[in-house]
């Protein structure tokens, strides 16, 4: 399901906060959208870690058997709506019915437990990251923020999505469309 570019819909593209944002919770925040229509958005925060919380310890705590060499991929915190709720952004090698949420080409996201049990065995998805909670808009909220230049809009790689460098994918998604984060003002200019 890939994003029809020419879209006025962000479904499938990263936001990547511009330096001086008026929330703290987004501050150098790379947001992959994972669904986008006129009514509401909502996407996954790609760059938040969860102080020391890994993804065996919080599957562990869910009741989820934890097969024995799993990885230790930490949890994300995905947004600040929901943030008790898990969800799962993964490859497409995996799918829950009723539960999977096709994203864009590739990509998908899951919140059933399903996925989680998925995780645990070290079965499919292939890549994944889990996060609690999302980042949500209602309608044309997300539309007014562009407008106010509070984000950058950008395509994601594998490496945005699931790489494990947290630290340094906000500057690497400015990267990708060619900014230095150095170059950037914390003032929005008006023409």
């Amino acid at each position: 399901m890939a994003q029809d570019p020419d879209s006025e819909f962000l479904s499938g593209r990263l936001l990547i906060a511009m330096p001086g944002i008026d929330d703290e919770r987004f501050e150098r925040a790379v947001i992959y959208v994972c669904a986008h229509d006129d009514q509401h958005a909502m996407g996954i925060t790609l760059n938040r870690p969860v102080d020391g919380l890994k993804m065996p310890d919080l599957l562990t705590k869910l009741g989820v058997t934890v097969a024995e060499n799993h990885r230790e991929d930490i949890v994300l915190m995905g947004g600040p709506v929901e943030r008790e709720r898990g969800f799962v952004l993964h490859t497409d090698d995996y799918k829950s019915p009723g539960g999977t949420l096709p994203v864009a080409e590739g990509v998908a996201l899951t919140t059933s437990r399903a996925v989680l049990e998925a995780l645990a065995a070290d079965g499919p998805p292939r890549k994944a990251i889990l996060a609690l909670g999302y980042a949500g808009w209602g309608a044309g909220q997300l539309e007014q923020e562009m407008r106010q230049n509070v984000w950058l809009v950008g395509d994601p790689d594998p490496g945005l999505l699931f790489g494990d460098d947290h630290e340094h994918k906000w500057s690497a998604a400015l990267a990708k469309l060619g900014i230095s984060a150095d170059h950037l003002s914390s003032e929005a200019g008006r023409a």
